[in-house]
């Protein structure tokens, strides 16, 4: 008997990152999980005879099979109240027409709560354990959702949105002023880190200047001191679509990246939503300041007029994770981010003009794979918040999800596991994801 401390064992095939492009097949192996929900022991079937005789094992079922749990990089929880609404506006419209009348709304905690619970256990449903989330502007509703991640047993970051900019910003929907912004972020802060302190599987405050058009220079001057007066994580928008990227360099005669690092927003704890438009020089100082890239690439094709070059940006050494978006990208679901991903790669590198000839058409060696997109969505997200997440590995967090094959006719047992995995990934849906484990408790049952 080995003599770790664990309390219980999960037994079932595993698919898991072991890098980029390679995933780890994992058959009937045996995860032994400590008090803390940490994987203490990741053994073989062969080794089965080393779990002490006390500890309970559960077994999966023929033809269940555990996936990472999901780690979202990008979620704007007060929209998805408007999950799939008027998509086929330019960003800037849409913002001002929809996204801000609706987010203001959050100054009502009641209202907030009954959004956020909604949202918090369907992103559970679809398998995602750990979620960045950007809240409002409102501190209250902003920690409300902090608590009901740690009530839900999700792992959620969040941030309390800064906007204010008076002159950018409608009168209804933005900070009184930027001492108020600051003071509430710093509370917010305090607030949330106390509230960790009773969270297993961990919430984090997280600081949130909307993006740069949205936020005057003292604010985010001193919103990079908070970051690093108390170590917190930083998100932002960076670089999205041509009128974002195209306001900054106005503003400052420089891009997004350049901008944000001068005001100390750039650190490895940073995750910038989108950054289609990061030049070589801009994608350096992600990779020399361990700034990660939240990739949402079905929130990209409304709104980012372009698609992110992955495979060149990997070669650049950034840290890339998936997002979906909500509600610039209309689903919930990494799954469909996942796939969207390997489509958008493949569109970039093949074209999609037909008047061009195909050597012009595209953006050569910009496909991904299927695996490495599930790496963005698993153990990607987890190297992009610098947290022990991602993977089942020893080590990490028991972040899980258990996926029920037997209701699709199409698996078939004497497949390959390989092949099995890719069907996993391209066919999933809520109702086939059968439990959802977060740092070792499940936290979602079908």
């Amino acid at each position: 008997m080995f003599t770790l401390e664990y309390t219980h064992v999960i037994r079932g095939t595993t698919f898991t990152s072991r890098s980029l492009k390679e995933v780890a097949v994992l058959k009937d192996h045996l995860f032994c999980i400590d008090e803390q929900g940490m994987i203490a022991k990741v053994l073989r079937p062969e080794d089965a005879h080393l779990v002490d005789a006390d500890i309970p094992i559960t077994t999966l079922p023929e033809g269940q099979f555990l996936l990472p749990g999901f780690v979202d990089l990008h979620v704007h929880a007060p929209q998805w109240a408007q999950s799939g609404t008027a998509l086929d506006l330019p960003l800037y419209d849409w913002l001002n027409t929809y996204t801000f009348p609706l987010e203001a709304k959050f100054s009502d905690v009641d209202f907030a709560e009954k959004v956020y619970t909604h949202l918090v256990d369907t992103l559970l449903a679809n398998g995602t354990t750990t979620v960045l989330y950007f809240a409002s502007i409102h501190k209250e509703a902003s920690y409300k959702l902090a608590e009901i991640c740690a009530k839900r047993g999700q792992r959620g970051l969040v941030g309390k949105v800064v906007m204010d900019d008076a002159q950018e910003n409608p009168d209804f929907y933005r900070d009184a002023t930027t001492a108020d912004a600051l003071q509430d972020t710093e509370e917010f802060i305090i607030a949330v880190k106390e509230l960790a302190k009773s969270v297993k599987q961990g919430v984090y405050p997280v600081v949130t200047p909307r993006f740069i058009p949205s936020c005057t220079d003292e604010a985010l001057q001193g919103l990079g001191e908070l970051a690093k007066k108390y170590d917190t994580h930083v998100q932002s928008h960076c670089s999205e679509s041509d009128w974002a990227h195209g306001f900054v360099k106005d503003r400052f005669k420089k891009n997004d990246a350049s901008a944000l690092h001068d005001f100390g927003l750039l650190r490895d704890k940073s995750v910038m939503a989108h950054s289609n438009f990061l030049e070589d020089a801009d994608a350096d100082l992600f990779a020399e300041t361990g700034t990660a890239i939240a990739h949402c690439p079905i929130s990209n094709a409304y709104f980012a007029n372009s698609v992110l070059p992955v495979a060149h940006l990997h070669e650049k050494n950034v840290e890339i994770g998936l997002g979906t978006d909500v509600s610039g990208g209309f689903s919930p679901s990494l799954y469909d981010n996942i796939r969207q991903a390997v489509m958008a790669s493949r569109m970039l590198e093949d074209g999609v003009n037909p008047d061009l000839a195909p050597h012009v058409r595209g953006r050569q060696d910009s496909r991904i794979t299927v695996n490495e997109a599930f790496y963005l969505a698993t153990a990607g997200g987890g190297e992009s918040l610098s947290l022990p997440i991602g993977r089942l590995e020893e080590g990490y967090c028991f972040d899980a999800q258990v996926i029920d094959t037997t209701s699709l006719p199409i698996f078939d047992a004497t497949e390959s596991l390989e092949d099995i995995f890719q069907k996993i990934l391209y066919l999933t849906r809520p109702e086939h994801i059968q439990q959802v484990f977060v740092q070792g408790e499940c936290v979602h049952k079908k």
